[in-house]
């Protein structure tokens, strides 16, 4: 891996080995459809300019210079959500408006203070954009926080980096920004929109923790919070506030709506979407296991070891060299770096034992206890919530999404569930989790923005019994 400067982490680095066999042309395969899509939207675009915000030596992450404006301060600001820095982020795809502001609108990259699982003060990184549409609602202009889907690990896949570089693609890395499309549509209702970069995706100090619920909640609602400090926002605390997110996406929204209340009072919650949510983390390893998103399973690996003490031991026990490598490599990929590398790797090849990641974390307290925590509707979420799943999504598996669902729903929450019928379109390639993604992307914009406007939601949570 290209770094000219290194995170502290707990495991080793080692020589990435090459991808062979069948998980990287399959990968291959895989990714293919999704560059073309990407470079018929966007096209190839040039790195991102340095902000000169810090002397430290800059980071190289797979041949992408990360940008100074992401090296955190030594010393943060004390209220959660308080701005750190700012600076104009032109968007990747954007035109001129008639009137001489760009469309969809003008953005700003921020970082920001947020406090992470072990109550330890964090910068993030993210992005805010101000709508050219006017909002035709109700009430002063709403504003969206959105949670992306996993892009990686690596600083070059955070949110932030994608809107201004839709496509990136130098021979070392590949990420696409698939979620411009979501963020574009919300924009275009007049609402506001926030991105967070989650912690540790983009900002240098540390590894990002994948899917870590708490992290993901805290980056989500101080970037709301954010927001209404941006110069020139039209967003204030009054304004009414949704949550927008799927896959990794779906469950940072999730744990948020459910964490609002005791960490975010003052953001005035009007509206959560969670599609495809990862609420019981047990069941989702063993439905990326041996998928061609199994690279994903390095990711919370590497950062629950990073923030968990006891999951690092049993990691520590149980990794072999391969593991190791692995664990190493795909800490600075994106999705098709993991594609291309660990397409349908199965954990087996990276323990000790030969057993799965899953089966030794279920056999160890320790392992599964730091994975309970994790989980999703032990809490009540505030406001009226729309949790969508695909019936036949296998790699965040449709089961544990809908009990999710029950869960919430048996502790009296405002909960519209839909289950995505759709014919099974192939085991373990992705396509029957990315598909109601895209499915139902109008229906889900379209939900948020009656919240957003005032209008009542009305739960089905007396239909549970006869959903799928």
């Amino acid at each position: 891996m290209s770094r000219t400067k290194t995170r502290s982490r707990s495991i080793p680095t080692p020589t990435p080995a090459p991808a062979t066999g069948r998980g990287a042309g399959a990968g291959l395969r895989l990714l293919a459809g999704v560059v073309v899509a990407g470079t018929v939207c966007a096209g190839l675009s040039a790195a991102p300019a340095t902000a000169a915000a810090t002397t430290a030596d800059p980071v190289v992450s797979r041949g992408v210079t990360i940008p100074a404006f992401y090296t955190p301060p030594n010393e943060l600001p004390s209220p959660n959500g308080a701005l750190i820095r700012t600076e104009a982020l032109p968007l990747g795809l954007s035109i001129p408006g008639l009137d001489g502001r760009p469309m969809p609108g003008t953005a700003t990259r921020l970082m920001y203070r947020s406090t992470d699982s072990a109550g330890q003060a964090v910068a993030v990184t993210g992005a805010y954009i101000e709508p050219s549409a006017a909002w035709k609602g109700t009430g002063p202009r709403p504003l969206v926080a959105v949670a992306s889907g996993t892009m990686g690990q690596g600083d070059q896949c955070a949110p932030s980096f994608a809107l201004q570089n839709p496509l990136t693609l130098n021979g070392d890395t590949v990420s696409v920004g698939y979620e411009a499309l979501a963020i574009y549509r919300l924009l275009s209702t007049g609402a506001a929109v926030v991105v967070t970069d989650y912690v540790g995706l983009g900002t240098t100090d540390r590894l990002h923790t994948y899917v870590n619920r708490v992290d993901e909640a805290h980056a989500l609602l101080d970037a709301a919070r954010a927001a209404r400090a941006v110069s020139g926002a039209s967003v204030t605390a009054a304004s009414r506030t949704g949550l927008y997110g799927y896959s990794q996406g779906g469950g940072a929204s999730a744990a948020a709506a459910e964490l609002q209340p005791s960490y975010a009072p003052d953001v005035p919650l009007s509206g959560t979407y969670s599609g495809a949510p990862p609420a019981d983390l047990t069941s989702v390893m063993k439905g990326i296991d041996g998928s061609a998103l199994a690279g994903a399973l390095a990711w919370s690996i590497n950062g629950f070891a990073q923030a968990d003490p006891d999951l690092r031991a049993v990691v520590d026990a149980n990794i072999n060299a391969d593991g190791r490598a692995a664990l190493a490599d795909a800490s600075t990929m994106c999705v098709g770096d993991a594609l291309f590398g660990y397409g349908f790797t199965k954990s087996s090849k990276w323990t000790t034992s030969g057993k799965s990641i899953g089966d030794i974390i279920a056999a160890d307290p320790r392992a599964q206890a730091a994975l309970d925590k994790q989980r999703i509707g032990t809490l009540k979420p505030a406001g009226p919530v729309r949790l969508a799943t695909g019936v036949q999504d296998d790699i965040v598996p449709h089961a544990q999404a809908r009990k999710l669902a029950v869960d919430w729903c048996n502790k009296g929450a405002d909960v519209t569930y839909d289950a995505i019928v759709l014919p099974n379109l192939g085991d373990k390639i992705l396509t029957n989790h990315l598909v109601p993604l895209i499915t139902d992307q109008g229906d889900a914009v379209s939900w948020l923005t009656d919240r957003l406007s005032g209008k009542a939601a009305t739960s089905n949570c007396w239909s549970m019994p006869i959903q799928p």
